[in-house]
């Protein structure tokens, strides 16, 4: 949650309830908590779901198991940084934007609430990587905001687009510019992903609201959406007569999934409330539209043409995309069917590239993909894009060192060969370090029976021959950590006893 609203904010949800509101006074008014956004029991649970929905369809939507994700307890638009506002605590449907943005380029915001969306125009209002839609109602109306001169600033200019509407709006009248509109959208903008907050207080018979679109109008701009084939978060919102929000949005369920549902609703624990005729769809009322047509195709033009000033759609720039994390099951081969094709997904996870053992002992060519090998790397964010190909780096070479000269022990007096296979820098305005090394002691001055063959430490092998007499001089290390020869070094062919090391 902290991804876009302040520390301070989200603490104060946590900690806030009914009992405290006298002690969380201040607090209460800077957050902006009480008249259209009361604290009640269970506020942060409410959050944490709502958001967390939103959250958890994204990500089944980056991961690409899914083309569509649904989140109807979402679409908490009005929600600001660090202030609630119009019922909306946390703001899920910035937060889905967020994590989308980890792996698309673009991603396309639409609202069809009545209301404007003024939080999630506010958050991306100065960048071209987000477009936000609009279509609300404007004028003496929360939040008052949404103007269609409202297009956004700076890198963002153009990449916010509102529709004002004004009361009764019909089916035929929302359809004869949301269409268009939204063709030119997707055809300039080209989104990776799309988030479309489907509130229902813009229904016919809304207690709050005063537009007049059928279930069926609602719906047909969802249908239209869908039918780009780019992957879409569903999200709810508004809607305060809560019987048509249920049946709207179990049409819309049913339009995603492409099926057809039974226009009778049956009998349930909540069938009294749909009564009197008990039916799914609901019939617009008789109000009068007050958007004339030349109003409508006014407003059209204007966004058609500020569309059509758009660049090409913006790039950004190539980093590594975050993996999925395949769950255990999925990497689990043993019962797959050898005639289904696993997802992208779960094939990179589980491809091992040329320097994925670069530390380890295998050597050029014998890495072999190991069923869930991950990647590395999880936590960077941008656009998924082909891995560059990376050339392997050469193996650190081993030195072999011999310990200072004159050195006294406690023990009887030895020959140590040093070797070292890690690299150690030494950091600035510090000593130099010598790394971690493995010893073997060559005790030459107990060779007793026969002079070629060289007696080891204990625990090891008590073979090999004789060192041939050009055996390259002992190495040390310097402060940078390279090997270089010593001169005065000790020639470990000697049989007589050494002075020391």
């Amino acid at each position: 949650m902290t991804r876009f609203h302040a520390d301070e904010y989200v603490n104060f949800l946590k900690t806030v309830a009914p009992e405290r509101l006298l002690e969380m006074q201040p607090l209460l008014a800077r957050f902006n908590a009480g008249e259209d956004c009361p604290v009640f029991d269970g506020l942060w649970d409410f959050c944490q779901l709502s958001a967390g929905g939103s959250l958890a369809g994204a990500e089944v939507l980056n991961s690409g198991d899914a083309d569509i994700a649904i989140n109807w307890a979402g679409g908490l638009h009005h929600a600001k940084r660090a202030e609630a506002s119009g019922f909306c605590y946390i703001n899920d449907c910035v937060l889905a934007i967020l994590e989308l943005l980890k792996i698309h380029a673009r991603v396309l915001y639409i609202d069809i609430d009545i209301h404007h969306g003024d939080g999630v125009e506010e958050a991306f209002y100065t960048t071209d990587r987000v477009m936000t839609v609009s279509f609300h109602k404007f004028g003496d109306y929360f939040p008052g905001t949404g103007d269609i001169g409202d297009v956004g600033y700076g890198r963002g200019k153009n990449y916010s687009v509102n529709f004002p509407l004004n009361e009764g709006i019909t089916d035929e009248a929302y359809r004869e510019i949301f269409v268009p509109v939204m063709s030119k959208v997707m055809e300039k903008f080209r989104p990776g992903a799309v988030v479309m907050q489907c509130g229902a207080d813009s229904l016919s018979g809304d207690r709050l609201g005063c537009f007049n679109l059928s279930i069926d109008g609602h719906a047909d701009c969802v249908q239209f959406m869908l039918s780009f084939g780019v992957p879409v978060l569903l999200i709810g919102g508004g809607g305060y007569t809560i019987r048509n929000v249920a049946r709207c949005w179990a049409f819309e369920t049913a339009r995603a999934l492409g099926t057809e549902i039974n226009p009778d609703i049956p009998y349930n624990d909540y069938y009294e409330f749909y009564g009197p005729d008990f039916r799914l769809h609901i019939t617009p009322s008789n109000i009068e539209d007050h958007n004339s047509r030349e109003h409508l195709e006014n407003m059209r033009n204007r966004i058609l043409k500020h569309l059509s000033e758009l660049p090409a759609a913006p790039s950004v720039p190539l980093h590594d995309a975050p993996i999925s994390r395949p769950q255990k099951e999925d990497v689990d081969s043993d019962n797959d069917d050898p005639n289904v094709r696993k997802p992208m997904r779960l094939m990179d996870a589980l491809r091992v590239r040329s320097n994925e053992f670069e530390d380890s002992d295998i050597e050029d060519g014998d890495a072999k993909p190991i069923p869930g090998a991950r990647r590395k790397s999880s936590t960077q964010s941008a656009v998924v894009l082909p891995p560059m190909p990376r050339s392997r780096p050469t193996p650190p070479q081993k030195h072999i060192s011999s310990m200072p000269p004159n050195r006294t022990t406690s023990g009887p007096q030895s020959n140590t060969a040093v070797l070292n296979t890690n690299h150690n820098r030494t950091t600035p305005n510090s000593s130099p370090r010598l790394p971690k090394v493995s010893t073997v002691k060559m005790e030459v001055d107990k060779v007793k029976a026969d002079p070629d063959v060289v007696k080891l430490a204990p625990g090891l092998p008590k073979t090999g021959p004789r060192p041939p007499d050009d055996v390259p001089e002992p190495m040390s290390i310097d402060s940078s950590g390279v090997g270089k020869e010593r001169k005065d070094s000790v020639d470990i062919d000697k049989k007589d006893k050494p002075s020391g090391l």
